[in-house]
């Protein structure tokens, strides 16, 4: 999360105002707060009371509403049983220790990504290195990687035309025929 907390006063009139922003806001841009990694805090203008909670779980199920996919039924049934305390607690738990499983995913995953990509970029830049000039210029001036190429592909023609240049076929040695 980022280090400044967004406050945001919602009042009786269910209009959103972004205290740090000096601006009225919807629910798609506190959405899109959270999403960028935002810390933000939703209350009450008239008494101060904190009603994140309350404006985020508004905003997953307007997002229900566009998306058929949602929570599942199942989910939404347990969390209705589970008005107790305790259960509601074990169910938040729970949803907690998947996002962060899941979130732990993701990022090995795009560092594995990362890692493949470098592999996969590594015999390009093997390359380089047999091009004369282009290990100490390789990001010096726009357009050499244009220049490298233009230089990979005269190197190219140039060994075609020695392997094309048709070599003059021998002639098999007449043989002389033996004198009986």
């Amino acid at each position: 999360m980022s280090s400044g907390k967004v406050v945001i006063k919602k009042y009786a009139n269910r209009r959103l105002y972004d205290t740090s922003g000096s601006r009225y806001i919807n629910l798609e841009d506190i959405a899109a707060l959270v999403r960028n990694g935002k810390d933000l805090q939703v209350v009450d203008a008239k008494t101060g009371e904190d009603i994140t909670r309350v404006t985020l779980t508004q905003i997953i199920v307007e997002d229900a509403k566009e998306q058929p996919t949602g929570l599942p039924l199942e989910l939404l049934r347990q969390l209705i049983v589970a008005s107790d305390r305790v259960g509601q607690e074990f169910i938040m738990w729970y949803l907690k220790s998947a996002f962060d499983a899941y979130k732990k995913v993701q990022n090995t995953l795009e560092s594995r990504l990362t890692d493949v990509q470098s592999v996969a970029l590594s015999p390009l830049q093997m390359m380089k290195r047999f091009i004369p000039g282009s290990a100490t210029e390789e990001a010096s001036e726009p357009g050499t990687e244009l220049q490298e190429l233009q230089e990979l592909r005269k190197r190219i023609a140039e060994m075609e035309a020695r392997h094309e240049k048709p070599e003059k076929p021998k002639r098999p040695k007449k043989r002389r025929r033996a004198s009986a």
